[in-house]
């Protein structure tokens, strides 16, 4: 899913292109990705672009008239920008959004349909419709803390809840564990206030490196970010199991559950301990190697 990193390298793009631009007409291709009725969504077409905004994972396209397109990507959408004349359509494309200068289209791959559209009229609606986490970059060391307290959950459930925390997700939470040299397991309120202190610097820390990285890249492509991926050769742990960590040379290791999985080094973050695995743990029982030292 794209996260922080990626949504404000999107946002920053799409404000150059479409800022004071006129959305000429909005194409769905399929019904299933709108998720309001009212206001109609033939209400946008005509309405200029007055600013590019992002609201925690979405992107938002606020329109004269007090109107909010917000687009959830959701794990496999992704957004693309076609130039005027060329031919926008494809595989997986849900929405073109057609501007004079071009289009941006809104594609999603695999069969499964989860990125989503919804019209919002008003601020208030659209604020209605942010999950509450707070600013990183904005939040001092303090507010972090108490954010961080409210719930005793583990780090990795606290880091990507969007109700805490805005735009972290899978991917950047390993990353920012990693950094910070602790246990994605590890409770929010056993935690003491240098382990805080480490968290919230990394938290910034990460973000930034990363969102300035992929801004890089936008621009070597001809400015725009068309490699949005969670999985980056570059990262220290994140989709990287069994490979050296680039810390201490250990396998990283993982812990999968549903759909995710949480890449983790054991020697740097969990003293040398191997987490277990809700599925091979219980499997292997016994055999279950504890600590890093033990694998083969």
């Amino acid at each position: 899913m794209p996260e922080l990193p990626d949504i404000t390298v999107y946002v920053e793009n799409l404000a150059t292109r479409l800022r004071g631009a006129t959305l000429q007409r909005l194409r769905l291709l399929n019904p299933f990705l709108l998720r309001t009725a009212v206001p109609p969504i033939a209400t946008v077409e005509g309405r200029r672009v007055l600013g590019v905004e992002r609201l925690g994972k979405r992107v938002v396209l606020a329109l004269e008239g007090e109107l909010f397109l917000v687009v959830h990507l959701m794990i496999a959408g992704r957004l693309h920008w076609r130039p005027a004349g060329a031919k926008p359509g494809g595989k997986g494309t849900l929405a073109v959004f057609e501007f004079d200068a071009g289009s941006l289209v809104l594609t999603e791959a695999g069969t499964q349909r989860r990125a989503a559209l919804h019209l919002l009229a008003g601020r208030s609606a659209l604020a209605a419709a942010d999950p509450g986490g707070i600013d990183v970059f904005a939040a001092q060391a303090q507010a972090f803390a108490e954010r961080l307290r409210s719930a005793n959950h583990t780090l990795k459930r606290a880091l990507t809840n969007p109700a805490l925390f805005s735009g972290i997700g899978n991917a950047y939470s390993d990353e920012i564990l990693h950094r910070a040299r602790l246990s994605p397991l590890a409770l929010t309120r056993t935690l003491d206030d240098a382990a805080v202190a480490r968290l919230h610097e990394a938290v910034r820390a990460v973000l930034a490196e990363w969102t300035d990285r992929l801004r890089a890249e936008a621009a070597a492509r001809g400015g725009w970010p068309d490699k949005v991926t969670a999985f980056r050769p570059e990262m220290a742990v994140h989709g990287r199991f069994g490979q050296p960590c680039p810390v201490c040379g250990s396998p990283v290791q993982r812990i999968v559950h549903a759909d995710n999985e949480t890449n983790y080094c054991a020697r740097c973050q969990t003293d040398g301990r191997l987490l277990a695995d809700r599925v091979l743990s219980r499997l292997l029982k016994d055999s279950w190697p504890r600590r890093v030292d033990d694998l083969d």
